[in-house]
């Protein structure tokens, strides 16, 4: 097998020895364990602490709280790349989601004191947290959440529910968008961070899923939960603002976690087509097959090339939510056209959940719904094409 992949240029020595790092800590410490996680519906709380000591936690975070002060979401897109290459996107969500999703918001808007308390034990390992935006009835549209924490005394009282929640059984604390004012629309959003302990405070799952096992997904539910003011993240109101401040880093990270996993199965379908053989002749020799692989080739590699922008652009803090939805959009799509010609290369072996296609079938499906529809990150680019 020839490969034709280009030689990618943005990474040096020092993101190369990290790689390496990560792929043996997935080598030793998830991919032993992929199947006991996916019955369990979550991964083991010790996988955090793990990684925490390993450096794949809090990598870009100050080191005063325990993270690694490297400001360079390269090493950020590695750890995506080597859990997806080895099919652990679901585990990867998990790690990835304390660096991508949850940390972000405490190191652009967190008081030192915040930072301390939520942060720090995160970043070691100790305390796992989540993001909570989406409910049942808003879905992609942030701007609809009912959701209110109302102000009574020193306190915010909190009520509704969220959905769909990554990391919603293991969570230890909760980053919650809310309405601190219901009558002020975009402006009345704010984050609020709620500790799992809180009376009132429940949760569901694991949520059955056709995909991403291990991965535990979480409805929650807040009825006269009572948190501190001072749990506010960010100032008040500015919730809306301030997730969108960070959604351009979440859809890249789905983007990159497609373009390293649809790269594996497309180097599988075309290692099973060229030693299956049918008609006395192999499965790459069919014209047809030859060309569907030779257009799938050539669409991964223009499109690796155009994510690695994304991801030089990510590490000088210049992607836009344009870009990143552009990202999003054409990845995760892409991967859907590649995994169907390569599970159906396999023929009836692609229908077995023991190969490694089978299962990226299913999980990859999700990519292009979770962090925006891929028809709200159009919605997204023809706005700005048209304003």
């Amino acid at each position: 097998m020839t490969s034709v992949a280009l030689p990618r240029t943005i990474f040096d020595e020092s993101h190369e020895e990290f790689r390496d790092v990560v792929r043996r800590f997935v080598e030793r410490e998830v991919t032993p364990h992929l199947d006991a996680w996916g019955a369990e519906g979550r991964v083991d709380r010790a996988l955090f602490r793990k990684a925490a000591e390993t450096g794949l936690i809090g990598i870009t975070a100050p080191e005063e709280f325990g993270g690694g002060g490297v400001d360079d979401f390269r090493f950020n897109a590695i750890v995506i790349e080597e859990f997806a290459r080895a099919g652990a996107s679901d585990v990867s969500m998990s790690i990835s989601g304390e660096n991508d999703l949850v940390a972000p918001y405490f190191i652009e808007f967190g008081t030192p004191e915040q930072n301390q308390r939520w942060l720090a034990p995160m970043l070691a390992g100790d305390k796992v947290g989540a993001i909570a935006m989406t409910e049942p009835g808003t879905g992609s549209d942030l701007a609809a959440i009912t959701t209110t924490a109302l102000p009574d005394g020193d306190d915010l009282v909190l009520n509704g529910a969220k959905t769909f929640i990554s990391n919603g059984l293991v969570a230890d604390f909760f980053l919650v968008a809310v309405r601190t004012d219901p009558d002020a629309g975009r402006g009345g959003i704010s984050m609020l961070v709620v500790d799992a302990d809180a009376p009132g405070f429940t949760r569901t799952g694991p949520l059955k899923k056709i995909g991403l096992p291990a991965q535990d997904t979480a409805e929650l539910s807040f009825q006269d939960v009572r948190v501190p003011r001072g749990n506010i993240l960010g100032a008040a109101g500015e919730g809306f603002r301030n997730m969108r401040h960070n959604l351009p880093i979440e859809r890249l990270s789905i983007a990159v976690t497609s373009m390293a996993r649809m790269r594996a199965t497309f180097e599988q379908a075309l290692a099973y087509s060229i030693e299956r053989t049918a008609f006395d002749q192999r499965i790459a020799d069919f014209q047809a097959n030859r060309f569907y692989l030779a257009e799938l080739a050539t669409e991964i590699e223009v499109t690796q090339t155009f994510i690695d922008r994304c991801i030089l652009d990510a590490s000088n803090h210049a992607l836009d939510e344009v870009t990143a939805a552009m990202a999003k959009w054409w990845a995760t799509e892409l991967h859907q056209r590649v995994i169907q010609r390569a599970l159906q290369l396999h023929g009836g072996y692609g229908f077995m959940r023991e190969y490694a296609v089978a299962r990226d079938y299913m999980d990859s499906r999700v990519a292009t719904i979770f962090g925006g529809t891929t028809e709200i990150m159009k919605e997204i680019i023809g706005r700005r094409l048209t304003r």
